[in-house]
């Protein structure tokens, strides 16, 4: 049975991203009509509104192998003790970014409000064109959102792997990458090694986006709670998501993505959802926003008939 509140967090950081635009992100997917389409489909809803984030030119990068790390670290626990209060009440936590770093505060708020009242663990499954599983030993940018994955898994800077004292938040077992089409050399070792699943975009080519759906699931459900879905919205092939920072050509089209977020919706199982990366400096007309939004819904249960 579905949850009927959902709670929205605008998280409008773009300290960890290489290109600014990303923290209006959250107010580009509200003026798509994100609330009243929510409200559409029967749910409460409760807009949150959006976490301070401070901006680049107010504070020090910092060292070039995880630029902004404080500052991202600190943002993150204000969102993991948001997201965790509203699993706690009841809620379905909609976070909107800003860039992927914020997804350290997302899953460590859902993990946290899991195990202290369900006494349980959760799974994630990270669909997006990158694998996100950067340390700043690897990380040819120093920039965090190439990290948060990692970070999930318990690689990486305490200040981010040990939200709430401990980790992993995530066992390696439980997390699915889907739809993988461009990694950092150093970033494979990694990848192959952590004991995630990753499915790239040859094996969504090959075996269909339903199969890799349904088998991403199975995993991240394995002994778990539910799971995590975080959303990076450059997974989507450019020609249909333009407004991201870091576009790969060659991603999900149209439909696989909203057959992604149908197969999520079907299984019953999804904790949370967060969707992030959305740049409107770069967008044409709102589009990436909009499609956003068209996917959140059907994440959320809006079917053709």
């Amino acid at each position: 049975m579905r949850q009927s509140k959902i709670a929205i967090v605008g998280a409008p950081l773009d300290l960890g991203a290489g290109r600014r635009g990303v923290d209006m992100g959250p107010s580009a997917m509200r003026l798509a009509g994100l609330n009243t389409k929510l409200l559409s489909l029967g749910y409460e809803v409760e807009d949150l509104g959006n976490l301070a984030a401070p901006q680049q030119e107010s504070v020090s990068a910092g060292p070039a192998t995880a630029k902004y790390l404080p500052q991202i670290a600190k943002a993150c626990e204000k969102l993991a003790d948001t997201v965790r209060d509203a699993v706690t009440q009841a809620k379905f936590p909609l976070v909107l970014g800003g860039d992927h770093s914020i997804a350290v505060g997302t899953v460590a708020g859902v993990a946290e409000a899991v195990r202290t009242t369900a006494g349980g663990k959760i799974g994630v499954i990270w669909i997006d064109a990158h694998a996100d599983m950067n340390t700043p030993e690897s990380s040819p940018s120093g920039n965090v959102h190439g990290m948060p994955l990692a970070c999930c898994i318990g690689f990486g800077p305490g200040e981010l792997t040990r939200l709430y004292g401990y980790a992993p938040k995530v066992e390696g077992r439980n997390v699915v990458l889907v739809g993988i089409r461009d990694v950092d050399r150093r970033e494979r070792d990694l990848v192959r090694h952590s004991g995630i699943t990753a499915f790239t975009m040859r094996e969504i080519d090959e075996r269909g986006l339903r199969s890799v759906m349904e088998q991403a699931i199975a995993l991240a459900t394995d002994g778990a709670v539910g799971f995590h879905l975080s959303l990076d919205m450059d997974a989507i092939d450019p020609d249909e998501a333009p407004g991201v920072g870091t576009p790969v050509r060659g991603g999900m089209t149209y439909r696989e993505a909203h057959l992604a977020m149908e197969t999520v919706c079907d299984s019953g199982q999804m904790l949370s959802l967060e969707v992030v990366e959305v740049n409107p400096v770069l967008d044409v007309a709102n589009r990436t926003a909009l499609l956003g939004v068209e996917l959140v819904m059907s994440a959320m249960g809006k079917k053709i008939l």
